[in-house]
């Protein structure tokens, strides 16, 4: 199970920015918790230069859904992160396969049958650095794609690093939706020159089949 939590500040955003330094040795400890990444957020659709400073995704592997649901329910990690923000809302994941790697490996191995209806899609790029400005040039196109696209549900940018690091999180109708984003000719373009041109030193594509949601 992979969960990916949403959180949002009114206050306490000093707060939420240090904890990008001092949650993530935390999270690896927790019990039963595979993989851990605390998220800065953009603002608009899909990659952006701009952060939002009110929110933060926190993205983590299960080895089974008892651990997650303990840790929602019982950690002091969590307790903390809900007393602090104004709302998180935590979606619940289960993989159907992923694509690339992350940091050299790929954090979303598992495969299972896609259970028709929604599905998300998590998709993280490390840009060369000497292709950052063609990057960034063709990221307001993929915006208005993306924001244009039937079927979507839900999307927000998220990522380690500003610039470098880029990651987006999308929750679509069905699978047909989302594949018929992927395949329509604007995306193509923009994947071409990512594979002609070598933008990105490493990346990762990975599906879910999407279980829940809860408002924390």
């Amino acid at each position: 199970m992979v969960t990916l939590s949403l959180i949002h500040y009114s206050n306490n955003k000093y707060w939420a920015f240090k904890q990008m330094q001092l949650l993530p040795p935390r999270l690896t400890k927790i019990e039963g918790c595979q993989f851990a990444k605390l998220l800065g957020t953009g603002s608009g659709f899909g990659f952006s230069l701009w952060p939002d400073f009110s929110t933060y995704a926190m993205l983590m592997k299960w080895g089974n859904p008892q651990d997650a649901t303990h840790f929602f329910d019982h950690s002091e990690v969590f307790d903390e992160l809900n007393r602090k923000s104004s709302k998180i809302e935590t979606h619940y994941l289960d993989s159907l396969g992923a694509h690339g790697s992350w940091y050299g490996k790929n954090p979303f191995p598992e495969k299972t049958e896609y259970s028709g209806g929604k599905i998300a899609v998590i998709t993280r790029a490390r840009i060369n650095i000497p292709k950052l400005p063609r990057f960034w040039q063709f990221v307001p196109m993929a915006s208005r794609a993306i924001e244009n696209a039937k079927g979507l549900i839900f999307t927000k940018g998220i990522g380690e690093w500003p610039l470098i690091e880029q990651a987006t999180f999308s929750v679509w109708e069905n699978e047909q939706a989302m594949k018929d984003y992927a395949y329509s000719n604007i995306h193509k373009e923009i994947i071409g020159k990512v594979k002609k041109e070598n933008w990105y030193k490493e990346e990762l594509f990975s599906r879910f089949n999407y279980i829940k949601s809860i408002t924390h």
